[in-house]
């Protein structure tokens, strides 16, 4: 890891060249009245004739651009600092409201006044974030799917149409363009250091944001639309979140680590110095923005020399498009079907490999680092319970990696309790992760039947009792059968007693089975294609049971105000009769796809016509499950023809279980 001391930048010499140099090789000074009118109005065409194109295709000459607008950016830069922020407000905050975070613009030039180069970077982060979802919702004006990347969203018709094509050109010089300064990107994927982005590329930013404030306006007068400005995530169920136990003092202690792990570049130190200061000031989000691309930046010095790869430490060129992030380091294999040797390198467990595809890739995850960069949240409001998951997890890579003997920090009382966790830490939004929650959750829905209000049974005429009996019964009876089948996968020790039914579709023996630990990391796609068909069956057993759960209530209401019709109080009772055995039948399904669950990786050990037979025998399942749906919903309320449906269900699955097709059957 001798390497963080040595590397002095993480930009190639191409991208350090056209960043760092480029744009300060022509040292004339340029007039700023001739982009900014006397009554603040900025003068896009004096902007655009900077923007050089190609002969041979007409397309956008960057280094030309760059090069040219250089003196441009640096007389905005003198500009803003000869306002005071009472005549940076008067004359700008209008132009910047259509972002809907104004706030940030003032705050990033109070920045600039103070030119604090890591401050300048976050601030530079954060405008090209905020920019994003902006622009994403002028889009949305005409367009329907706003573009994910942001350099397809630059390239869109919509924003030509709303700003033209020639003031597009000029933003993708300074973002969303790999051939140009690409300053978002170089930032968020953590290879520029705080010394190498020049402030008045950051003045300039906010100088277009106020022109395109100016541009958009004269649009929606013309055509009298109205900009709607989408929602902000809002992060739910933080106690999934909840990895790392949060502790003040491990701030004090973070810092010392920081200036001894190998794992941070010493030209990045800064950044994690203000991440840690930000976190102390309860600044949670400029906490989290300062980690992220640091995290990816010590994963990537990791990665390069795990694969011996060096050379992708730097900046990739732009055929690459900055390929070295975290999808191509988190992934099984390298682009050369190699086996990537990170997660070798994170330890097993792969705590580490686990907790960054868990807050960072997968779809349920909180996915910090995509909906940060691309504005998607309200900065103001960020929690700090995530932050907090954030820095403990960064303080565990720091103690892990390092030259120097840290057997005294790893025991430090306030450090010791974080090593532990990240040694548990198990994926938490994987879809199995999802599905085992999603089956527990169910199954306490359905363990509440037996609670709910019901007529005395003198009320229920005997004929009616017996009207089912005999097909409920033969379900009943294929269920134990089933039932005492599956006991033999259960958890050892675990089912004893002569009632298999009561024995194992239970509570009890689902957390049991959900506890029994599945590799997560890296499912192949058959893996992935059972557990879609699993969840699917999961969701409808229970909604189904919320069905019944309510119309179980309100009907015994009706019943007591004496307010059922009378097909409606026979109706009434034959769902009572029907929901012992449905009862009976969701759990046995719970317990099945559970077992299934712990075993899904087997399917790929199945031969193409049993995977086939498989998957058409847990689609027939989801059909039932949906047909459930349907049937106990309070419009059908089919409930004869719920016992009928079952016991058909229950005999598809008697026969699979005898030919032995089942994974849990396969892996025994």
């Amino acid at each position: 890891m001798e390497l963080s001391d040595s590397v002095t930048t993480c930009l190639s010499p191409p991208v350090h060249y056209v960043i760092c140099k480029l744009g300060f090789e022509k040292t004339d000074t340029y007039d700023i009245n001739k982009i900014l009118s006397e009554n603040g109005e900025i003068c896009w065409q004096a902007v655009t004739e900077h923007v050089c194109y190609l002969k041979s295709d007409q397309s956008v000459d960057y280094i030309e651009s760059i090069r040219l607008l250089g003196p441009v950016c640096e007389s905005v830069n003198l500009h803003f600092k000869s306002l005071t922020k009472e005549q940076f407000v008067k004359q700008y905050e209008l132009w910047f409201h259509w972002t809907n975070c104004s706030e940030l613009f003032l705050e990033v030039f109070d920045i600039l006044q103070y030119r604090q180069a890591t401050q300048v970077a976050l601030g530079l982060m954060k405008v090209t974030s905020c920019l994003e979802r902006a622009l994403g919702d002028v889009y949305l004006l005409i367009g329907k799917d706003c573009p994910f990347l942001l350099r397809d969203l630059l390239a869109s018709e919509q924003l030509a149409v709303v700003f033209g094509q020639a003031v597009m050109n000029v933003m993708k010089v300074f973002i969303g363009s790999p051939h140009g300064l690409n300053l978002r990107n170089v930032l968020w994927h953590g290879f520029a250091s705080p010394q190498e982005i020049p402030a008045k590329y950051c003045a300039m930013l906010l100088f277009l944001t106020a022109g395109l404030g100016q541009l958009l306006q004269m649009y929606l007068l013309q055509t009298k639309c109205v900009l709607v400005h989408r929602p902000s995530v809002i992060f739910v169920n933080l106690e999934d979140l909840n990895a790392f136990p949060g502790n003040h003092e491990t701030l004090s202690v973070a810092e010392e680590l920081a200036k001894l792990s190998s794992f941070i570049l010493k030209t990045m130190l800064p950044f994690w110095m203000a991440a840690l200061e930000a976190f102390k000031q309860s600044r949670c989000a400029d906490c989290v923005i300062l980690l992220l691309p640091q995290l990816e930046a010590g994963l990537r010095l990791l990665f390069t020399t795990a694969n011996k790869c060096p050379k992708r430490l730097l900046t990739a060129e732009v055929k690459f498009l900055l390929k070295v992030n975290y999808d191509l380091m988190l992934a099984e294999h390298l682009g050369n079907k190699e086996v990537n040797q990170l997660p070798a390198v994170l330890g097993e467990p792969a705590m580490a490999s686990e907790f960054l595809w868990d807050f960072l890739n997968h779809q349920e995850g909180p996915r910090i680092r995509d909906r940060l960069s691309h504005g998607e949240i309200n900065l103001e409001a960020f929690p700090r319970e995530v932050a907090n998951q954030i820095v403990a997890f960064a303080i565990t890579l720091l103690c892990r990696f390092s030259d120097h003997d840290m057997f005294a920090f790893k025991e430090h009382v306030v450090i010791k309790p974080l090593i532990n966790c990240a040694n548990c830490y198990h994926s938490r939004f994987h879809p199995i992760s999802r599905l085992k929650k999603q089956v527990l959750e169910c199954m306490k829905s359905i363990h509440l039947w037996p609670e709910l209000p019901t007529v005395p049974e003198e009320h229920v005429e005997t004929a009616e009792r017996l009207e089912r009996n005999y097909e409920a019964n033969t379900s009943i009876l294929m269920i134990s059968e089933i039932t005492s089948q599956l006991q033999q996968y259960m958890p050892q020790n675990f089912c004893s007693s002569d009632d298999p039914i009561s024995d194992v579709l239970t509570e009890r023996v689902m957390i049991k089975v959900c506890d029994t630990q599945t590799c997560t990391l890296y499912s192949p796609r058959p893996v992935l294609e059972i557990l879609v068909i699993l969840r699917k069956i999961s969701r409808q057993c229970h909604q189904a049971s919320e069905q019944i759960t309510a119309s179980a209530e309100l009907r015994y209401k009706q019943w007591l105000n004496r307010t059922l019709r009378s097909r409606q109080r026979l109706n009434y009772l034959r769902m009572l009769n029907s929901i012992k055995l449905l009862s009976l039948a969701l759990r046995l399904i719970l317990v099945l796809i559970t077992l299934e669950l712990v075993n899904v990786h087997v399917v790929c050990k199945k031969n193409p016509f049993d995977h086939q037979q498989y998957l058409k025998f847990l689609k027939s399942i989801l059909q039932y499950t949906e047909n459930l749906v349907t049937y106990t919903s309070p419009e059908k309320n089919k409930w004869d023809e719920t016992i009928e449906l079952t016991n058909k269900t229950l005999t598809k699955i008697r026969k699979i279980s005898d030919k032995k097709l089942m994974l849990m059957q396969l892996a025994k």
